[in-house]
């Protein structure tokens, strides 16, 4: 079953690539004053540094042991992420499987950042009217989904085979 485990792998590298590669484009072709409008009134490509984690959440904080606690944290998440699907791949539906690989991927991006650059680029920005999200990244996207592909395989109901209690 070295296979699914392959497959798993693959996807979380290809999410990796897919985040590198869109953070490259755009610190070397966006300005921090560009705003790229894709969709008018409701998607921006924008250029922002984020020093804190998902959705800008800590980027104000001052506290030293913040840059630390989240490289800490992320790759205590990237390790036990990818030991679960090293240990675990077989028995796994493929919706799971699938979800602990995106979220492998996307974790692995944003430590890279937080490790090479000490900050994470984000440039994903979606608004309607004055409601307005904070931008993200193809990593923060990737852990999203494959956070809520676990959650629908969690409340999932399940089939039990026949006269098996």
């Amino acid at each position: 079953m070295a296979d699914v485990r392959l497959k798993a792998y693959a996807a979380a590298i290809a999410v990796f690539v897919a985040d590198r590669s869109t953070k490259w484009l755009v610190e070397t072709h966006v300005s921090f004053l560009d705003t790229l409008r894709v969709i008018p009134g409701f998607f921006d490509i924008v250029h922002t540094e984020n020093r804190g984690v998902a959705f800008s959440l800590f980027n104000e904080s001052a506290s030293e042991w913040r840059q630390g606690l989240l490289v800490l944290f992320s790759l205590v998440a990237v390790a036990l992420v990818g030991w679960y699907i090293l240990r675990r791949a077989e028995r796994l539906d493929r919706f799971s499987l699938a979800g602990f690989a995106l979220i492998l991927g996307g974790a692995a991006g944003n430590l890279f950042d937080r490790v090479v650059w000490g900050r994470v680029t984000d440039f994903l920005d979606f608004y309607l009217g004055s409601y307005h999200w904070p931008a993200f990244n193809v990593a923060d996207s990737a852990i999203v989904v494959g956070s809520g592909l676990l959650l629908l395989e969690a409340i999932r109901p399940r089939r039990h085979a026949a006269n098996v209690p």
